[in-house]
């Protein structure tokens, strides 16, 4: 009797170790879970971030767009470190694209458990920028070290930033997916549409601080404010001729080089210059759209009509720096100018 009545609560003391170690056991698989859910959360988060920056870079490719396809004497481009500028500007000010709001809540205003952890901020080692993705922050260090991973499989050009790659490729297949409504113009770049849609409704959101005159285009803005402050950034390796805008130092390039890529279709004539060879085509057609408002000679081009007024009007323009005589064509100073060298040699 003794020992069947003390059975029991040595049955029932096993069976309470046996729940107290179940229950340790399974804390401790919770604890394991946890730290398993914590790691795989930031590496999704991780993965997530690299994902949205990869789409979002692919996007920005039908965005951004600087200046009109069109050839044109001025022309405006955006540097690709201006660029890289504008996007990370964008990312470090505005919200992520996949949270609702900067408090972590739903627009019912509970707490959004899809709502990642605050971005973490990573700067440059060379400038100290601050980047909310390191993707970005990666894209800006190349303006540092001159990488350009990014290259045109048909011409071998390269580009620091993806976006610049597909916008550049456009060029190759002929691709113009933005079209205007009202004339039915096509353009590779939405950017290039939105400008081209304002000289349809005469739009000039840009103003210059200075004088208040309006452009349509923002490089057009940026252009004519250095002829206020007399800033020329683009200048010739060559002869350190400098130009306020790059299109210009392009086309000085030439004299340089010796590249004339305009031609002629009917006697094959090269030009450095469009307007060179417009003026030139005149000629084939006799065309003579100039004339003088004084004694109504004709001249196919606007330079030689220029030259001739100033046999009306006396104005002599060209100086010569050693004795200051004064020419009415640029010709008659070389000549003189040449006299001149040849007289010197012969002094000394």
């Amino acid at each position: 009797m003794s020992s069947l009545s003390c059975s029991p609560p040595v049955k029932e003391e096993e069976v309470c170790w046996t729940e107290e170690e179940a229950l340790v056991k399974e804390e401790e698989e919770e604890e394991d879970v946890t730290v398993k859910q914590d790691v795989e959360d930031e590496a999704v988060t991780v993965k997530e971030e690299e994902e949205a920056f990869r789409v979002k870079e692919e996007q920005q490719a039908a965005v951004f767009g600087v200046k009109e396809e069109e050839g044109e004497l001025t022309v405006t481009v955006e540097e690709e470190e201006g660029e890289l500028e504008k996007t990370g500007n964008l990312i470090n000010t505005r919200e992520r694209p996949d949270s609702h709001s900067d408090s972590g809540k739903s627009p019912s205003g509970e707490p959004d458990p899809e709502t990642p952890k605050p971005a973490r901020q990573h700067h440059c080692s060379h400038c100290g920028k601050s980047f909310t993705w390191l993707g970005y922050l990666k894209q800006h260090e190349r303006t540092h070290t001159g990488e350009k991973p990014f290259q045109c499989s048909q011409c071998g050009k390269s580009f620091t930033v993806l976006v610049n790659l597909k916008r550049h490729e456009k060029l190759h297949s002929g691709e113009k997916p933005f079209q205007c409504s009202q004339c039915g113009k096509s353009f590779t770049r939405l950017g290039h549409l939105k400008e081209h849609e304002r000289t349809h409704t005469g739009e000039k959101p840009y103003h210059c601080s200075q004088c208040e005159k309006r452009f349509s285009r923002s490089g057009d803005l940026k252009s004519h404010e250095r002829t206020h402050t007399g800033e020329k950034p683009y200048q010739c390796s060559q002869c350190e001729k400098s130009f306020t805008q790059v299109g210009n130092l392009k086309i000085h390039n030439r004299i340089h080089s010796g590249e004339k890529p305009y031609h002629c279709s009917q006697c094959g004539k090269s030009f450095t210059w469009l307007g060179s060879l417009n003026s030139h085509e005149w000629t084939h057609r006799g065309e003579m759209p100039y004339h003088c408002s004084q004694c109504e000679k004709r001249f196919s081009q606007l330079e030689h009509l220029k030259s001739h007024e100033r046999t009306h009007s006396g104005e002599k323009p060209f100086h010569c720096s050693h004795c200051g005589k004064t020419f009415s064509q640029s010709e008659d100073l070389k000549s003189h100018e040449r006299i001149e060298r040849l007289c010197s040699d012969l002094c000394f």
